[in-house]
């Protein structure tokens, strides 16, 4: 005969009934039995793919380590080069960043070869320089201003043996006010057109140059001097530049002295 619950006794808690706790029991038995069913079915599955996430974890890190130790000693190889290149030691520079040639990192690599072909030029041998700056150039993984300013340096190697056509086509998308590249290509690139008898070309090129106050004044004025010879006016303000070259807006010969305020 079943037993009449007992009413607790107020203020204190309630206390669950046996059905309650029997089914609770059976519940918890219930889980254990399916998760020792799981393991039994699947356990040796589940504890090796456990044990695969734990060994690529620890071959990833492995290799991390060693990456970047590797990245540290070619970062390391390429300065010292560059400190021999500052020393004009281009030959030792050479030397130097030899291994870094073809195992290296995008960055480091191109830098060894930028540094080989300058050893290059100054050894006088052009063609070995141009095949250098070719690799840079058509090296999909080096940085993009490194290709092309060896786009630039292989064409200046090479101009005098190039057809004016040829440098047009190389340094065209360079030749732009606004690019990085301006001055240096665009110079190549007007002279092949005065060569190629496009003066008027030639001269729209000189007078940008010249009007961009962003390049260096030396190149200024001799892009100045070449839009002249063209019958290109290239002259922005007539008294400041009368100023700078050091004579009088007045023809005298002499600037004016300043004012003081």
């Amino acid at each position: 005969m079943a037993r009449t619950p007992t009413p607790s006794a107020p203020g204190t808690p309630a206390i669950p009934n046996e059905d309650d706790v029997l089914i609770r029991e059976i519940d918890e038995a219930v889980r254990q039995d399916d998760a020792l069913e799981f393991l039994r079915n699947h356990g040796t599955k589940l504890l090796g793919a456990i044990l695969a996430l734990i060994a690529a974890l620890g071959g990833y890190l492995v290799w991390d380590h060693y990456r970047q130790k590797d990245l540290e000693a070619q970062s390391e190889t390429l300065v010292a080069g560059l400190d021999l290149a500052k020393q004009n030691d281009l030959k030792g520079a050479a030397e130097k960043v030899a291994p870094l040639l073809d195992a290296a990192s995008p960055g480091a690599r191109t830098g060894a070869r930028m540094l080989q072909a300058a050893a290059a030029l100054e050894a006088g041998d052009v063609n070995k320089a141009s095949g250098l700056y070719k690799q840079v150039a058509d090296d999909a993984e080096a940085p993009p201003a490194l290709r092309d300013l060896a786009r630039i340096r292989d064409v200046a190697a090479r101009y005098d043996t190039m057809k004016p056509a040829d440098v047009i086509a190389r340094l065209g998308d360079l030749a732009k006010p606004g690019n990085p590249y301006f001055g240096a290509a665009g110079e190549l690139v007007a002279m092949a057109h005065l060569e190629a008898g496009n003066r008027a070309e030639a001269g729209k090129l000189f007078a940008a140059m010249a009007k961009d106050e962003e390049l260096p004044e030396t190149l200024r004025s001799r892009t100045r001097q070449m839009a002249g010879l063209l019958g290109v006016d290239a002259i922005v303000d007539v008294k400041k530049l009368l100023e700078d070259e050091g004579v009088s807006s007045d023809g005298t010969g002499e600037a004016a002295p300043a004012t003081a305020q």
